[in-house]
């Protein structure tokens, strides 16, 4: 919630309901993934089950072939260094920590060929519809990059509007909590945490693991910022109405003896709550009506 522009410190309370909207989140990915491997007719859930439900979002989903491709050249980097190879793929770790890779490429050498990135296509792709692939080349540019590209560059200003005036201790602090992680070293509790055996009978591989700790750490920041636009017109209601009271009087100003007055106060239930019921409300679209004939069905929970 910090690196998300929380800088208050919200209640326990109000990062319980966090917690507990982002693992009934969770129960829901899994639920819908058993129900598309047994559509396949297989007992357990795979990586293409988890991007089946996120493929309207293109930008996550390119960030996230991104994130397995090049942990794939780490893996295959670091089996040829134990083998006594030589491994060279362009310098240090692109993804550093767990972010994403940003612009430029690995350095140009012989390694590069050797190691580099596979990519990843979906039975859904146009790709897969063809027996044979057009050879890809170093200068294709790929649309779903394009938007990834965009929405990474978004996130990063956002970030420097948050991290510019903060010192030097305060910045280390919040590179620190950009770092934390729903399932890093967190594995055997992540499991239990989100019902693996109880939901879904499968075994979880490492890369369904990852996909889902990227998935939360979205969760937590998407409920972020929109609990904090909640709360942004909340502030500005009660500044127009003089509190919650909403009485007529006019607020008293600020003299030059009175205390200094207290900082911003962090988001609450109230306003998690809030942002939680806009995030799962649905567009108005056009029904027919069916004369009452038609039963009340439960909805699905929206993916955040």
């Amino acid at each position: 919630m910090f690196v998300s522009g929380e800088t208050g410190d919200p209640s326990p309370e109000t990062t319980g309901m966090i917690e507990e909207i982002v693992r009934q989140q969770v129960v829901e990915i899994l639920s819908q993934c058993n129900e598309l491997a047994i559509r396949r007719g297989v007992r357990t859930i795979s990586v293409v089950d988890l991007f089946f439900l996120i493929r309207k979002d293109v930008a996550k989903t390119s960030r996230l072939k991104d994130f397995l491709s090049w942990k794939d050249v780490r893996k295959t980097a670091k089996d040829t260094d134990e083998k006594g190879g030589d491994a060279d793929i362009g310098g240090d770790d692109p993804i550093g920590g767990g972010e994403m890779p940003g612009s430029g490429g690995p350095m140009v050498g012989d390694g590069t060929k050797k190691n580099k990135r596979s990519k990843i296509s979906l039975p859904w792709d146009i790709e897969s519809f063809y027996s044979e692939r057009v050879p890809e080349r170093d200068d294709e540019e790929d649309e779903d990059e394009g938007e990834s590209n965009y929405a990474t560059l978004k996130r990063l200003k956002a970030a420097d509007e948050r991290t510019k005036d903060m010192t030097k201790d305060e910045y280390v602090h919040w590179s620190e909590c950009r770092q934390a992680s729903f399932t890093f070293r967190k594995g055997k509790r992540f499991r239990e945490w989100a019902g693996f055996g109880v939901v879904t009978d499968s075994k979880p591989n490492d890369d369904i693991i990852d996909i889902l700790g990227f998935l939360t750490f979205e969760m937590v920041q998407t409920l972020t910022e929109e609990a904090l636009k909640v709360k942004a017109e909340d502030d500005v209601y009660k500044a127009k109405t003089g509190g919650e009271d909403n009485t007529k009087k006019r607020k008293r100003e600020t003299g030059l003896f009175d205390p200094p007055e207290e900082g911003n106060a962090p988001v609450n239930e109230h306003h998690v709550r809030e942002a939680y019921r806009r995030l799962q409300s649905r567009a108005n679209k056009p029904k027919v009506w069916l004369g009452g004939t038609r039963q009340l069905r439960r909805t699905r929970v929206q993916l955040i």
